[in-house]
């Protein structure tokens, strides 16, 4: 059967143990999905086994090994008790007499608490089969209060399975919302945060993540920034969705389908956090949300350690927003002060990414998923226009040092204000 462990990874196992392919590549199989990955899990075998056997071993807290032809994954059965508080609160216990079934339960949702066996027999002992058949992301047992990493792992679940019509069942919401209570998410440590946000950013359905989140009262916690925008309103003929959190909504899900670089995505998740502090008496108006949203944007990359690309990106984004939706409108000069804010003649790359995520501000708005935006084709054409412009000849005239910074910049001006006319034709 397809997916099924293959004989001979079988037999490099020490003998007696039992090979059983588990999590997601059971999970994505049964759904029809391409299974990228495989994960295993050995039952009955011990780490001195698994060396001999030609196993590596890579695991620090609980014994992991990669296999010595295919490089994947093999852990051995274990079980495991929470200890303290947070994502690394725990101590495990792996040895020969730990079942598969014990392995398994420790796992967060019963989607993923499926195994495989060599003859592509599924084991699954705590209904994920039908949880799959149900649409549902329903949690193991009630340890799943014990990690809160999994209220994480569980919104980006549902932002990458959204299409396919999953939801979160009501007693495993219920069950964050206790989690989120009990200060648990409070535990967890930037790094992680920023590894989930990052991977349920690049889902199909990024939007699910938020409201998973917002449901349980984690957002609030994670990101307020984010969680402060649900509830604000805008001016009703630039956003006919009137609520802040919406349209950020809607943003996030277009850029997944402009844009598969997370920079792009990120740039989108916090272009409008200014709105989130907009003085009530000037709503629904947002004038200078732009620059209240940048140390916002500072505020959150410096908290989860954002890398510096998705860092950059929003801080630009998140500035210059507004001007790229005016931008046939602006002049020249102001169009080449905004290529060179954003270092782009030395960091071209920016460009795109950029209006990508302008794109995604402006089609993400209710009605408008699939208007034009012309807006984008303008700047490219003008930054090639600029672009092609280079100091040498105004080297060559005998100019020095800021004399070629102005002409090179003043010539820019000019190859701009082609494009400006050539648009406007």
């Amino acid at each position: 059967m397809p997916g099924s462990p293959s004989p001979s990874t079988a037999v490099r196992c020490p003998e007696g143990a039992r090979v059983y392919q588990v999590g997601g590549a059971v999970r994505d199989r049964l759904l029809g999905l391409p299974v990228t990955e495989r994960d295993w899990v050995v039952v009955g075998a011990t780490p001195e086994g698994m060396r001999a056997a030609g196993f590596r071993p890579v695991g620090r807290e609980f014994p992991v090994f990669l296999h010595p032809e295919t490089g994947e994954e093999y852990a051995l059965a274990r079980t495991e008790r929470k200890v303290g508080r947070g994502y690394h609160g725990f101590t495990f216990h792996a040895a020969p007499e730990v079942s598969l079934e014990e392995d398994l339960a420790r796992r967060d949702l019963t989607i993923n608490a499926m195994a495989e066996d060599a003859e592509g027999r599924v084991i699954d002992p705590y209904g994920g089969r039908a949880d799959l058949e149900r649409r549902q992301l329903r949690h193991v047992s009630p340890a799943f209060r014990e990690d809160p990493v999994r209220i994480l792992r569980l919104a980006r679940f549902a932002a990458r399975f959204a299409s396919l019509g999953f939801r979160v069942a009501d007693e495993t919401l219920g069950l964050c919302r206790e989690m989120v209570a009990d200060g648990e998410v409070e535990a967890l440590v930037p790094e992680r945060v920023w590894q989930e946000v990052s991977r349920a950013l690049m889902a199909d359905a990024p939007s699910a993540f938020l409201r998973v989140l917002r449901d349980c009262g984690a957002l609030a916690v994670l990101l307020p920034e984010v969680d402060a925008l649900f509830g604000v309103p805008q001016r009703a003929d630039f956003h006919p969705e009137i609520d802040t959190g919406e349209h950020l909504c809607l943003a996030l899900d277009r850029a997944a389908r402009i844009s598969d670089e997370l920079p792009v995505r990120f740039a989108v998740l916090v272009h409008d956090l200014g709105k989130g502090v907009t003085p009530a008496e000037e709503l629904p108006r947002h004038r200078g949300h732009e620059e209240r949203g940048v140390p916002l944007v500072d505020g959150v990359c410096q908290r989860l350690r954002v890398s510096n690309d998705c860092r950059d990106l929003a801080r630009l984004v998140t500035r210059y927003h507004l001007q790229a939706h005016q931008a046939p409108q602006l002049r020249p000069a102001t169009v080449v002060r905004l290529f060179e804010s954003m270092d782009a003649f030395r960091k071209p790359e920016r460009v795109s990414r950029f209006i990508a995520a302008c794109e995604a501000d402006a089609r993400g708005r209710a009605g408008l998923a699939d208007s034009d935006y012309p807006q984008g084709r303008y700047l490219e054409a003008a930054f090639t226009a600029a672009r092609a412009v280079v100091a040498r000849p105004f080297v060559d005239q005998g100019l020095k040092g800021p004399d070629i910074a102005d002409a090179v910049h003043q010539a820019r001006v000019r190859s701009v204000a082609g494009i400006r006319e050539e648009w406007r034709q």
